[in-house]
């Protein structure tokens, strides 16, 4: 696995769907694990504003709710798909259920957390809401922990300045 950018793998999207990672070419990604029953939770109301402020740019969020810590992931695909629109009017897209470290993690978190494989960044989700923050080529470029909010300034500078690169 030579390639260091996310288009080599296929996720599957809340209904099932397989799509390939390369449909996001020339787009600055936001990829995060989520979880309807976490004290961090109301970041997908961040997220979503984090959308709205980029609408019309090149830029995603790509969420993979995942039950990985404290089983805080009860809901199954539609049913979370069904939650964050009701509870948090989220427009982002919203991919199957996913573990997100471990022996048996997506390959696509594998390759972000792995700094031999994504070639930059090494960092294994410790907890939900862990963002993993992907250039224009599908490279990882940075990472931001739980606990900062996807909306703060610094996060939105970094997709700016990511963006500012794509025109």
């Amino acid at each position: 696995m030579s390639e260091k950018t996310v288009y080599q793998f296929r996720v599957e999207n809340n209904k099932g769907t397989e799509v390939s990672m390369d449909a996001y070419k020339g787009k600055v990604l936001l990829i995060v694990n989520t979880a309807s029953e976490c004290g961090f939770t109301p970041q997908l109301k961040d997220l979503e504003e984090l959308r709205q402020t980029f609408e019309g740019e090149k830029f995603e969020i790509l969420a993979f709710p995942s039950n990985d810590f404290g089983q805080q992931e009860p809901l199954e695909n539609d049913a979370i798909s069904k939650f964050c629109s009701i509870n948090y009017h989220t427009k982002f897209s919203i991919f199957k259920k996913v573990k997100v470290r471990g022996p048996y993690a997506h390959p696509l978190f594998k390759f972000l957390s792995n700094k031999e494989l994504n070639g930059k960044v090494g960092s294994t989700p410790r907890w939900n809401f862990h963002k993993f923050l992907v250039n224009s080529k599908g490279e990882v470029v940075d990472f931001f922990y739980p606990f900062t909010k996807p909306n703060t300034a610094r996060v939105k500078k970094k997709i700016q300045k990511l963006l500012s690169v794509t025109k």
